[in-house]
């Protein structure tokens, strides 16, 4: 344990119910056994009303705070009890038939310390002599019973790594202490069996993790305090809770399938545990005296404890109605999220011949193969037109929803009125805003981009349940900077506030983000810590913040371009087969700098006639885009220089995406040039990854990430801004020097391997895969540690910490001189 470091406070609840001995010999261990600051350890013992005078020797027992129940509450009740007294801020819950080791309290501490997203840990549990598996991980069947895997088999060492799991045992339990109580703590209706189950289940069902810690370890007398209790009573619990948890838990379309399911396998199971004849009721087994037909019919204890469990069941059921409601609205995760947690879920658990064969029944007839396999249900949002012509946010889109429709149910919808897709292997469609709201209900995760979380005013409440991924690639304040030059000042400064608002939103809300370089993960890493995101609890969840912010660049056909058609050189009047063509691929926006471009090949085509500047789209496919100032500057320059159907040409259309190889394979060099601003710092251009698939040698203006690519990697020439000379001398010896460009291709080829589209959206694969909430997301997610008073002590210890310090700082002066400070602080006081 560090020296130095406040540990938080922990309250241990040890629950007794006449098995005083036993308590005593747990608490005694718990005071005296355990390597942890007793003045940060609580122990609450509850007793459940044993009326066997335990209370009387409980109550004497120094260093603890005693509750006597006014009845017996069961476990659940009893430890929900003993919190309503505890001060600590993490929870410990030990069986009184269990004793700890002495790092079991400092184990799980470090890991909910170290871990900001582990709600609770799951301790090692043993045998009384430490040799046997009581715990070390836990299994869920499809109709919702646990069990402990791996339990009575020797403790060789094989569990002695940490790992998550769906549930802990309540024998050996931490939990933190705000988030116990957010729950409401055990389901007290369970009374004992499954509670610890149920709290699990709901605990990653909100996006915690339960984490096994093989170093947190006690020590148990398996089921004592049920040692004197006929086993159909335990049979009688264990199926009651189990429908009970699995009610609560499952979402609706997976209780549909399982609940009818789960009920007549109970009965199955309890006519098969009783070895009861279920046939003997069936008319042809009458027998021929009507009054030897009419006698009681003997049921075996086990068989009535399955179907009594149902008759209660449909008891709690209104009361456990309003828990489901509370539940479901809470959960951020789907079943499918917890399958892999569950173990074996289609794990029959009993071996008994008529009970294996009614499972095997139920599974086929009521097809729980597949609700236990669910796919999860991953909605991609643009704004922008999904149609034969699309721009940068609506390709991106696409593929996103391409590549992860291969493990998920996806869908790609459109909130632009222009949506006439290509045809796609997912859903695609258009949506008004309203329409979105059936679109985010459907939804486990939603991907989206630009002003769409603005339409869904929903998803921005902090306790919205959805998982969120904000697609900031497009820094769109930055850009505004420049597009909005030269309008309204008033409406421009409004603008870049309103664009920054939208942002700020998506960095509030978001649980994962997706930008496109390096430059702008440090940007937005930044904005990030401004509005208060990068707390604690993110940081020490992971320190590199990568599971929160990821770079997934703009991404490339996994096959390099290939010519369907000509589309430029003899095709567009003025341009001949032997040209040689310089393509500017894609929009010309204000961000930009075409008219040092037209200067350019001014220059150039004093030297090379033969050279030809081929804008590829200058209307964006987006209606609601306007064409922009720049745009129409350059026509006006390209027709003052007499360069224009000449040397210079512009297509007024936008290229159909698919057909984008066509008129990139024509050019011989792509072009990107721009201003020296902000947006250029942080901007992905796009276009250049279009000729990186196509094999272009580049020309492009120095600022940008993809100017330190194409430097390092010797893919192009990289020019200073606003420099014709220079740009001039770039692209003739990308376009003349055959030498030179046949090398940049060779060098391309190996490069735009890193930017296919699976490669890029790996990240996002990955994130999807197990989505959660962001680490302060998490509900009741917040500081372990509590600040406290100082007290005499605390005082003491940090005023001789605080001399040290000086002493070591400036000597006796310097002491002297703080100490004078503080004097006068204390009197003005």
């Amino acid at each position: 344990m560090s020296e130095g470091v406040t540990q938080p406070s922990v309250s241990v609840v040890v629950v007794n119910y006449r098995g005083v001995e036993d308590t005593l010999t747990c608490l005694r261990a718990l005071r005296t056994e355990l390597d942890y600051p007793a003045e940060r350890l609580q122990l609450v013992c509850v007793d459940n009303n044993s009326g066997d005078g335990s209370a009387e020797r409980l109550s004497a027992e120094p260093g603890v705070t005693f509750v006597q129940a006014p009845d017996n509450l069961g476990f659940a009740g009893g430890c929900n009890l003993g919190v309503q007294h505890a001060t600590g801020e993490v929870l410990a819950f030990l069986n009184n038939d269990a004793r700890p080791h002495a790092d079991w309290v400092a184990a799980a501490v470090e890991t909910l310390r170290a871990q900001p997203t582990v709600g609770a840990v799951a301790s090692k549990v043993l045998d009384w002599d430490g040799k046997l598996i009581d715990f070390v991980d836990g299994g869920l069947t499809w109709f919702g019973m646990g069990y402990k895997r791996f339990a009575g088999q020797p403790d060789d060492g094989s569990h002695d790594v940490a790992r998550d799991v769906l549930f802990g045992t309540g024998s050996a339990l931490f939990v933190r202490a705000k988030l116990f109580r957010e729950l409401d703590g055990f389901d007290e209706r369970f009374f004992m069996f499954y509670e610890d189950v149920d709290l699990g289940w709901r605990l990653n069902l909100r996006g915690w993790r339960v984490r096994y810690e093989p170093k947190s370890v006690a020590y148990h007398r398996h089921h004592a305090s049920m040692s004197d209790v006929d086993s159909s009573r335990e049979y009688f619990l264990l199926e009651r809770n189990a429908l009970a948890a699995m009610y609560k838990n499952l979402s609706d379309e997976t209780l549909a399938k399982a609940m009818p399911a789960a009920m007549a396998l109970a009965v199955r199971r309890a006519t098969a545990r009783g070895n009861v004849d279920a046939t003997q009721l069936e008319i042809t087994k009458r027998p021929a005296d009507r009054a030897q037909d009419a006698e009681p019919v003997a049921v075996p204890r086990e068989t009535l404890a399955g179907l009594l469990a149902i008759d209660q069941f449909v008891e709690l059921l209104p009361s456990l109605a309003e828990s489901r409601k509370a539940e479901q609205a809470a959960r951020v995760r789907t079943d499918a999220d917890l399958i892999p947690l569950m173990r074996k879920a289609m794990e029959p658990a009993y071996p008994l011949e008529r009970y294996l064969a009614a499972h095997e029944a139920l599974v086929d007839a009521f097809g729980l193969d597949e609700p236990f396999g669910r796919p999860r249900r991953v909605l991609v949002i643009t704004g922008d037109a999904l149609s034969e012509q699309m721009a940068g946010p609506a390709i991106r889109a696409w593929h996103m929803a391409e590549t992860l429709a291969g493990e998920h149910d996806v869908r790609l919808v459109s909130t632009n009125k222009r949506c006439d897709p290509p045809a796609a292997t997912f859903p695609v469609t258009q949506s008004t805003v309203r329409g979105l709201l059936d679109h985010v209900d459907w939804a486990d995760v939603i991907v989206l981009q630009g002003h769409v979380l603005e339409m869904v005013q929903s998803l921005k409440h902090p306790r919205s349940p959805k998982i969120v991924v904000c697609d900031v690639y497009d820094p769109m304040h930055l850009e505004l900077l420049e597009q909005a030059k030269g309008g309204n000042d008033e409406k421009r400064a409004k603008d870049v506030v309103g664009v920054t608002n939208v942002l700020n939103n998506q960095l509030k809300r978001g649980d994962f983000f997706l930008c496109a370089s390096d430059r702008q993960r440090h940007f937005w890493l930044g904005h990030l810590a401004a509005i208060g995101r990068l707390t604690p609890q993110v940081y020490d969840a992971d320190p590199t913040t990568r599971s929160l912010i990821a770079e997934v660049p703009f991404g490339l056909p996994a096959k390099p371009a290939q010519r369907t058609a000509p589309a430029i050189k003899g095709v567009v009047g003025g341009i001949s087969p032997q040209d040689k063509v310089i393509v500017w691929g894609g929009g010309v926006y204000n961000w930009f700098d075409p008219l040092t471009l037209v200067h350019a090949v001014d220059r150039l085509r004093a030297r090379h006639d033969d050279v030809r500047l081929f804008f590829m789209g200058m209307r964006h496919p987006n209606p609601e885009v306007p064409d922009m100032g720049i745009a129409g500057r350059t026509r006006s320059l390209a027709a003052r220089l007499g360069l224009a159907g000449t040397h210079v040409f512009f297509n007024e259309q936008w290229v159909p995406y698919a057909d984008r190889q066509n008129w990139l394979l024509d050019g011989d060099c792509g072009v990107t040039t721009h201003f020296e601003h902000v947006e250029t710092t942080f901007a992905f251009r796009t276009r250049v990854l279009d000729y990186l698939w196509a094999g272009l040698p580049i020309v492009t203006t120095d600022g940008d990430s993809f100017a330190d690519l194409i430097r390092r990697e010797e893919l192009g020439v990289v020019v200073p801004p606003e420099d014709p000379h220079e740009l001039s001398a770039a692209l003739e010896r990308v376009l003349y020097d055959e030498e030179f460009a046949d090398g940049c291709r060779e060098r391309i080829a190996v490069v735009r391997e890193r930017f296919t589209w699976d490669v890029v959206l790996a990240p996002l694969v990955e994130f999807c895969r197990s989505p959660r909430p962001a680490a302060d997301r998490l509900v009741a997610a917040g500081p372990l540690v509590r600040e406290e008073p100082l007290g005499a002590v605390g005082t003491l210890r940090r005023d001789i910490g605080l001399v040290r310090e000086y002493l070591t700082a400036g000597g006796p002066a310097e002491l002297a001189r703080r100490a004078a400070g503080r004097v006068i602080r204390l009197t003005r006081g």
